[in-house]
């Protein structure tokens, strides 16, 4: 699959695939994140014009697969939201997202990729540890991180456990 940069025609398309993938909640008990409202137009479009939104396009319709969104958090790259299509889901395509993500930031020189993510969901949090992200304790979140979990927090997300990961990158210029 490309992986490309999000184009402005396709925001409408991301709210969809984003729906698409969170039905899979209810396959867990998790009914209330299977109906949350996708993001709004205006802040995917915010990601867009940052720079900051990936598409894995599909190659049958040339339109998007799966999308990551990422954001500068406490001097690392932030994965602030990753969802594949359940049509294409475990085929390797949220990993390729990740690890174009991870290659970007250490060409940078960000040392690491964070994500917050449910605990217990076999999508979320195990599917990251297997992609080399580690849980951090509550003690190793800097405030953006901190920031962010209060913002779930405030949202309900709590209900059900939460964690915030790390994933180690080594830049050009480190071993």
């Amino acid at each position: 699959m490309i992986i490309r940069l999000v184009r402005p025609d396709e925001l409408t398309a991301l709210q969809e695939l984003e729906l698409a993938a969170g039905r899979c909640f209810h396959e867990v008990g998790m009914p209330e994140i299977a109906g949350d409202e996708p993001l709004p137009l205006d802040e995917l479009a915010r990601y867009r014009r940052a720079e900051l939104a990936w598409v894995a396009v599909d190659p049958a319709t040339g339109g998007p697969a799966a999308y990551l969104l990422a954001e500068p958090v406490d001097g690392n790259l932030h994965v602030e939201q990753v969802s594949v299509h359940p049509d294409h889901a475990r085929r390797g395509v949220g990993r390729a997202l990740l690890d174009h993500l991870a290659a970007l930031a250490a060409a940078q020189g960000a040392p690491a990729l964070t994500l917050t993510t449910f605990a217990e969901v076999p999508w979320n949090a195990p599917y990251y540890a297997r992609c080399g992200f580690l849980p951090l304790a509550e003690s190793e979140l800097g405030p953006g991180l901190r920031e962010i979990r209060a913002r779930e927090a405030a949202h309900g997300l709590d209900r059900w456990p939460r964690l915030a990961m790390r994933r180690a990158l080594c830049g050009p210029a480190q071993p």
